[in-house]
């Protein structure tokens, strides 16, 4: 596993509420909530990996879904459509090509 810092989405579609909350929770931890359910993780392969199986070992795999998808290194990657945040508020969290 490569030891270099990319970013991956990470969506899910969980049907036990309880389930979805602490799954919620656990990304909170380790990623940037970007749309409902979707976030956004910039790490190591390794925390990747990590990050997965704390989910793996929270969800039904017969009932929920949860994916994960690497977005392009050294590509462009912007936002387009209505703004998450108000006009003039920032948030520091997110990288500055999004």
């Amino acid at each position: 596993m490569s030891g270099t810092q990319r970013s991956w989405l990470l969506g899910y579609d969980i049907t036990d509420p309880k389930r979805l909350q602490r799954i919620y929770r656990t990304l909170l931890r380790r990623a940037t909530p970007i749309e409902y359910s979707i976030f956004l993780f910039m790490g190591t392969e390794l925390a990747l990996k990590h990050c997965i199986d704390e989910i793996v070992a929270l969800i039904d795999e017969s009932t929920d879904d949860f994916r994960c998808y690497p977005l392009p290194i050294n590509q462009l990657q912007q936002r387009l459509g209505k703004a998450t945040l108000p006009a003039g508020i920032y948030w520091g969290a997110l990288p500055s090509t999004l």
